[in-house]
């Protein structure tokens, strides 16, 4: 499963790119179950954010979804900071 996070805004407007591969990893389960639940419950269009938040476009293998902060769900800013930091 290929994951890819793209965060633009925030006060700097710095976008982020990130993408992981899950299909070598030995939690590739867990790391499946959790974008699941992410693209379950995620816009199809980029939702109103905050001045100065942070916009996030997550595609998990070629299927889209967004979130805005501060109104990112648990599971969206777990998947987010996974993401961000395996891809860095």
């Amino acid at each position: 499963m290929r994951i890819r996070v793209r965060r633009t805004g925030g006060f700097a407007g710095i976008e982020r790119l990130a993408e992981a591969d899950t299909s070598a990893r030995p939690d590739a389960a867990e790391w499946q179950a959790l974008a699941g639940r992410v693209l379950a419950s995620g816009r199809d269009t980029p939702p109103p954010g905050v001045p100065d938040g942070f916009r996030y476009e997550i595609t998990v293998d070629g299927r889209t979804v967004y979130a805005a902060d501060p109104r990112l769900t648990e599971d969206e800013r777990e998947l987010v900071s996974r993401v961000l930091k395996e891809g860095a």
